[in-house]
């Protein structure tokens, strides 16, 4: 770190998990945008990168004129990651009498520079900091707390727990969890299996929904179905007993493989029996709109339980959809016995299991007619 200008300011230090370091300092509010750079989700060739949201420039200039207001109090900690260029050096001496051991004191040093080549990420609080770079009151000091890590896959993961309860888009934290590797609560837990395969189909190119998921990744949102649509749709293919996927769940293993061939199989035929309305927007087809994808999620699990039992089980799916089509009304028409127009479908869950349990009882019909 030879010629780096570096910033020093005492600091406690303590550990969690594996031996994790954990600092907590203090430092000023302009200083934080010096040492600490935000790493924005986004996509490179498919690939996910980054995990913090678009600056919110209504809340940056809320919190710049609460700054501005006056002597204010501002306790909110900014979290940071540090990798291993941040330094930490413990001062020895003499302890206090009757005083917890659980952290020690000492010097943190952190080297200031230039905009994505810094030793900090900040994981939580980059409106707070976008704010403090831009108030007039440069001399406002604020808490820190840091752990050290480089590892991408942590701050994703701290980055959700920590903004979990705060209104972030579920969808953003869907798409983060398959690539978060740590423990995680139960809720989180049960949503990242649906995440990891709704993300395979996504960048599968040979996939029917390669290019097709509108994603908050994705700046353009060029997609034409909402990928929280197809991840609802596979989560009920995992819970229920008769899901199609679930008899890949069982005794504490989990085959990934065989549910993504499954999926990639029956959506390829959903595809494929309505090419008219596959490519369309949603407002164009209802296919593509998140009731038919959750309705045709529904189906699915009937049609596999079906094509299981067949010595063909991918032509089976096909010929069920293929008879299927021509009481469809995706793009236009009305939906016998629904009472409602093609484009009245709404993806409200009453509207979602009607729709799921009229495709149902028509394909049941249809199942029984003897070639």
């Amino acid at each position: 770190m030879t010629g780096v200008e570096k910033l020093r300011v005492r600091a406690t230090r303590t550990r969690q998990g594996n031996g994790v370091e954990i600092y907590s300092f203090f430092l000023r509010g302009a200083d934080v945008a010096r040492i600490a750079d935000i790493n924005r989700v986004g996509r490179s060739n498919e690939e996910l990168e980054g995990f913090q949201r678009p600056e919110i420039k209504n809340h940056v200039r809320s919190i710049v004129e609460f700054l501005d207001s006056g002597p204010v109090l501002f306790p909110n900690a900014i979290i940071l990651a540090f990798s291993s260029d941040v330094v930490f050096r413990a001062v020895r001496g003499r302890g206090v009498e009757g005083c917890s051991d659980i952290s020690d004191g000492g010097v943190i040093t952190i080297p200031v520079r230039s905009q994505g080549k810094r030793a900090a990420w900040i994981v939580d609080g980059q409106q707070r900091s976008l704010a403090l770079a831009q108030a007039k009151n440069d001399t406002l000091v604020v808490p820190v707390v840091g752990f050290l890590s480089a590892d991408l896959a942590t701050h994703r993961e701290q980055f959700i727990l920590v903004n979990k309860a705060r209104p972030l888009s579920a969808r953003l934290i869907d798409e983060l969890l398959p690539k978060v590797g740590g423990l995680l609560p139960q809720d989180l837990e049960e949503r990242r299996l649906p995440s990891l395969l709704t993300d395979e189909l996504a960048k599968d190119p040979n996939s029917p929904f390669y290019k097709m998921l509108k994603r908050k990744s994705d700046p353009v949102n060029a997609g034409l179905i909402t990928d929280s649509a197809l991840r609802a749709a596979i989560g009920q293919n995992l819970k229920s007993s008769m899901g199609a996927l679930s008899q890949y769940r069982g005794g504490g293993e989990v085959d990934t493989d065989a549910m993504y061939r499954t999926l990639f199989a029956y959506w390829s035929a959903v595809r494929d029996a309505f090419p008219d309305a596959w490519g369309k927007k949603s407002t164009q087809s209802r296919l593509t709109h998140s009731a038919g994808i959750r309705a045709m999620g529904v189906l699915m699990d009937q049609i596999m339980v079906r094509a299981d039992s067949t010595a063909d089980a991918e032509a089976e799916v096909r010929t069920s959809l293929e008879r299927l089509a021509p009481h469809c009304r995706w793009t236009s028409g009305e939906w016998d016995e629904l009472g409602l127009k093609w484009n009245q479908v709404q993806s409200s869950p009453q509207d979602i299991q009607r729709l799921a349990e009229h495709l149902c009882r028509i394909d049941r019909k249809l199942a029984r007619v003897k070639p």
